[in-house]
């Protein structure tokens, strides 16, 4: 069975790769194999294959069997902006529809566990009219939430968690970060995210260094993911 979910975070670097690719390698070391999407991703670097983001290619190493780099990331666009902005500087439109298509051709590959990275948070814009919620819309797959732990993290998780099922669809775990370790209290926060958030938390990953997907791993929790009784569809 496939299982598919979309990952998004309550803001901007807050560590979605970072778990993506932690939850990836932690599938791999069940013997599963996986795959990861990152639709569209600003913010790539100039080489000799073209261009590349280091998210994408996180991701990338852990894909087992191998993703060609432009099945994996089909829009690379090169300043580190927000995605519709520089898709328009570039010339490029973007849709829910076109990055679904992408998605899709990399499930027809039936990876055990496919992971579909957005950019940013659950709004951020693709053109005048969608955002990428409506591209995880038009997938119509459960949802993973990385929520960064640092001050209003609360607020930005429920908030996210609300317009998640207000756009009808599952939350299916959360992870939390730490991105601030100096976070005042972290340990009342996540009493309150796992009281108020209406899914189950799949780990809490600190701050590693140094930083790899197998260190990121070993703090987190597949089961309630992986699991035939999860909804995914085959």
């Amino acid at each position: 069975m496939s299982q598919r979910y979309f990952v998004t975070g309550t803001d901007t670097e807050i560590g979605k790769t970072t778990i993506a690719a932690g939850l990836l390698h932690a599938a791999r070391l069940r013997g599963l194999s996986t795959a990861a999407v990152k639709p569209v991703a600003a913010g790539c670097e100039t080489t000799v294959a073209g261009l590349r983001n280091d998210d994408a290619l996180a991701l990338q190493a852990e894909c087992n069997p191998q993703l060609d780099y432009e099945l994996l990331n089909p829009v690379a666009l090169a300043p580190p902006i927000a995605p519709h902005i520089a898709a328009r500087e570039a010339g490029l439109t973007l849709t829910a529809g076109q990055l679904a298509a992408a998605c899709s051709r990399v499930f027809e590959r039936g990876a055990q566990l496919t992971l579909v990275e957005g950019a940013g948070g659950w709004r951020v814009p693709l053109n005048d009219r969608q955002t990428l919620a409506d591209l995880a819309i038009e997938l119509g797959i459960p949802v993973i939430l990385v929520v960064g732990l640092r001050l209003g993290c609360i607020n930005h998780a429920l908030l996210t968690a609300e317009a998640i099922a207000a756009d009808g669809l599952r939350l299916a775990g959360w992870v939390a970060n730490q991105v601030d370790p100096q976070m005042d209290r972290q340990q009342h926060n996540l009493q309150t995210l796992r009281e108020l958030l209406p899914a189950p938390c799949l780990g809490v990953v600190p701050r590693i260094e140094p930083l790899s997907a197998a260190a990121v791993a070993a703090h987190l929790q597949l089961d309630t993911l992986i699991a035939p009784t999860s909804g995914m569809s085959s």
